[in-house]
């Protein structure tokens, strides 16, 4: 059913919107198939989970890391890694791009921001965005690039709540492209939106949409994962 699954998805995602299928805890077999349907953008929440099915499915892939990021990991991506969404403290840009360094790359990476109502959640707030941004630290960091924010909303049915908080994260994109990346053209990615609310998401505007459950079915979370 994935393809039939990908398909339906990908009918409602808006134009300007780019679809990730968030495939952590599946299968490389559901991965080709979804592959083989047409997907070419995936999202994975663990470095050796990604590192494994990257040295395994085609090279044309874009892979984009989703979940928390452990510094002592981060060098099991960072030779291929297209976007990495979780940049939630100065620390760990900076290790980001001691590792792209050593790759001769730059790694464009979203901050994260805490807009749900759930404390378990990671993200930035503001002030501490603007500090990150403003830093002397910062400024040295010539291996990544910011190219834009992310965040997950609070799980729940109150959908208004849903929206305000996606509305929030829309409006810190705001304020950061205008005070420290006017004319950065790059600097346009909003990373929200996932199987139950990304279709609000994208109504908040929304360029990137992680959905797994929807294409891939439910996760199982038993399988061993080196992580």
């Amino acid at each position: 059913m994935i393809k039939e699954n990908l398909a339906q998805v990908s009918r409602t995602i808006a134009d300007g919107v780019r679809l990730i299928a968030v495939s952590k805890t599946k299968p490389v077999e559901d991965l080709q198939e979804a592959y083989d349907a047409g997907m070419r953008l995936f999202g994975e929440n663990k470095a050796l989970e990604m590192r494994d099915k990257h040295e395994v499915l085609p090279k044309d892939i874009e892979w984009h890391f989703i979940g928390h990021l452990q510094t002592n990991k981060i060098k099991y991506i960072a030779g291929y890694v297209s976007l990495i969404h979780s940049i939630d403290s100065l620390n760990l840009l900076q290790a980001v791009n001691k590792e792209a360094a050593k790759h001769g790359r730059v790694i464009d990476c979203l901050l994260q921001f805490h807009i749900a109502s759930e404390e378990t959640k990671f993200g930035l707030d503001m002030n501490e965005a603007e500090a990150l941004l403003s830093s002397a630290e910062y400024a040295e960091l010539k291996n990544v690039r910011i190219v834009g924010v992310m965040g997950m909303a609070t799980n729940t049915d109150d959908r208004d709540l849903i929206r305000r908080e996606f509305r929030t994260l829309k409006g810190y994109h705001t304020q950061l492209a205008e005070k420290y990346f006017a004319g950065c053209a790059e600097f346009k990615e909003i990373s929200m939106g996932m199987s139950g609310d990304y279709e609000i998401a994208m109504q908040e505007g929304s360029t990137l949409v992680r959905v797994g459950s929807a294409i891939f079915g439910a996760r199982n979370y038993n399988i061993p994962v080196n992580d």
